[in-house]
């Protein structure tokens, strides 16, 4: 049976401590797919293909990872791959509590499970907000961001 896991989320913009995630996903699963969903409560800086296609430039040399843009439903979109698990990185408390209700729901929706693997200790503290405010003040994010991305970011700033 091959093992498909989800790693959702809307990655504006796609971080070091995603694509962290997302490489020791690789290790645990045998296909991973990176699903860059549209997110109603937020107005994000980069559109949906740019974020799709910065992460997909990220994460390009492991193989079984895929980037797919997420059409509607989270469990919806795991049913139709054939995915057993979803993926969400945690930097903290903060996080967890942000996300176990979401967990709850999809397993309550569809039944998947949600895997929960704790951050880097050494990339905890980088978050996508703060990486766009940063930019937004001139501030250097490149440290922060795979290659290529810092770039992309200051180019949709004002």
């Amino acid at each position: 049976m091959v093992r498909i896991a989800v790693v959702p989320g809307t990655f504006d913009p796609v971080t070091l401590g995603h694509v962290d995630v997302v490489r020791r996903s690789a290790a645990l699963f045998d296909q991973v797919v990176v699903g860059i969903a549209r997110n109603a409560t937020k107005t994000p800086l980069l559109s949906v293909e740019e974020r799709r296609d910065a992460f997909a430039a990220s994460v390009a040399d492991l193989p079984g990872v895929s980037v797919e843009i997420v059409p509607g439903l989270l469990v919806d979109f795991c049913a139709d791959r054939g995915a057993t698990a979803i993926v969400k990185g945690l930097r903290g408390g903060s996080d967890l509590d942000a996300e176990a209700p979401m967990a709850l729901m999809n397993r309550h929706l569809s039944g998947i499970e949600t895997v929960f693997v704790m951050s880097d200790p050494t990339l905890a503290h980088i978050a996508s907000s703060m990486v766009r405010d940063i930019a937004r003040h001139g501030g250097r994010i490149d440290d922060l961001v795979p290659d290529g991305v810092a770039d992309l970011v200051r180019s949709r700033l004002p």
